[in-house]
């Protein structure tokens, strides 16, 4: 066994990042993810530098532990095709829009059908009973929506940005992935399936929401919206006298011991603006400027050896670089060098935690497209004639670069 969910299987109709990465997360834990692509591909394989074509950077980072078959579901063949993997799989995830899936017949009522115990998971941009329920929805979209631009302008230089990473997918990813392995727990009590919404921007108002909605939280509203710490300006990186350093200081104790090190004990003990939590948090930019102020009087190297000695937390701020070599990663092995079976040697991430038995591993390489699509279809009963029957009609789509694995 590899995994705790080792003897599932999941049917992956997803696609760019949200819903792979979700996948990815459960194949990780052991789950036989079968990755149906159309006949281009996943457009996420296009993307980043890459040694063949279809095999970018970005998409061997959230398609391993996967097979890959093609299907043309414009073909009522490839349909079938699902309709007879859906009979024999646990769970049907995808991020394709619900009436797109109505019209190819797709339902989760016409596949319960078939399997009464099949999950089914529909990633969307927004909760169908609204009015945004079939518009688009892309990470941008739902950074905007949620209000993180504004946050960026009010607390830069007053230009609304998004964050420079897909935030959203991921976290959204992550909040599908936990559904399904709740549904199959649910499951295991129940003995049948269930259908499942995960809505994107639904999933990440509380993301903004929950440290500031803080006066709006009451009725009446009692006091301002935002929560005054993760608003400052200064609450960024501090500049040293060589580099940069990220530098929490938070309790009582911590902020006297601070101003202890910078010789102004006296000033916090005297200035009532720093006498508790909450009358600091209101003047958190005071003490933030106060903090930037002395760390421009040391080193970083000299500021990680004495902020832990006076139990204050403090790390360095990694660039892209400087983070693949991140001594604690290097010493735990997190940066693996493997050899994928068409692209060479690649680097790959860790599956971060550790299992005392049903140990996750990397099983699967990212696949190539239609790479197991004849192996797939011989496990779910297709004869050889069968198959390549389906595959002369361009119901289904093999890959031709090196051979379908059988």
């Amino acid at each position: 066994m590899s995994g705790p969910l080792d003897g599932v299987r999941i049917i992956d109709l997803t696609s760019v990042l949200m819903g792979p990465f979700a996948t990815q997360l459960l194949g990780d834990l052991g789950a036989d993810v079968i990755k149906v692509e159309p006949k281009g591909g996943d457009v996420v394989r296009g993307i980043g530098p890459m040694r063949h074509a279809q095999m970018g950077g970005g998409f061997l980072h959230v398609n391993r532990n996967k097979r890959s078959i093609g299907l043309d579901l414009k073909t009522p063949e490839a349909v079938q095709i699902l309709f007879r993997l859906a009979s024999s799989c646990d769970v049907m995830i995808c991020n394709v829009r619900p009436q797109a899936m109505a019209r190819l017949g797709l339902t989760y009522e016409a596949l319960a059908e078939v399997n009464p115990r099949l999950i089914f998971v529909s990633l969307v941009g927004f909760g169908q009973g609204g009015p945004y329920a079939g518009l688009p929805a892309y990470d941008d979209l739902i950074q905007g929506l949620i209000g993180l631009p504004s946050l960026i302008a009010e607390v830069g230089d007053g230009v609304p940005r998004y964050v420079p990473l897909a935030f959203v997918d991921r976290a959204v990813g992550l909040a599908a992935s936990n559904a399904v392995t709740a549904a199959l727990y649910r499951r295991e009590k129940s003995g049948v399936g269930q259908a499942i919404e995960i809505p994107m921007f639904e999933t990440m108002v509380p993301f903004v929401l929950g440290e500031h909605m803080a006066g709006a939280t009451f009725e009446p509203q009692k006091g301002s919206m935002g929560y005054p710490r993760q608003l400052s300006p200064e609450r960024k990186p501090f500049a040293t006298s060589d580099g940069h350093i990220c530098v929490v200081v938070y309790s009582d104790k911590q902020w006297r011991s601070f101003f202890e090190q910078i010789g102004r004990l006296d000033e916090f003990d005297s200035d009532p603006r720093f006498a508790d939590i909450g009358n600091r948090t209101l003047h958190i930019g005071v003490l933030n400027a106060i903090v930037a102020k002395a760390m421009l009087m040391r080193t970083t190297l000299d500021w990680l050896d004495v902020l832990p000695k006076i139990d204050i937390p403090a790390m360095r701020m990694h660039t892209l670089q400087s983070l693949m070599k991140d001594p604690h990663l290097c010493a735990t092995g997190y940066f693996q060098s493997v050899e994928h079976p068409s692209e060479g040697r690649v680097v790959s991430m860790a599956i971060p935690g550790h299992w005392s038995e049903s140990k996750p591993e990397l099983r699967l390489s990212a696949p190539r497209l239609g790479e197991h699509t004849m192996q797939v279809l011989a496990e779910v009963g297709y004869d050889q004639h069968e198959r390549e029957t389906l595959e002369a009609c361009g119901a289904v789509v093999t890959d031709k670069s090196r051979g379908d694995s059988q």
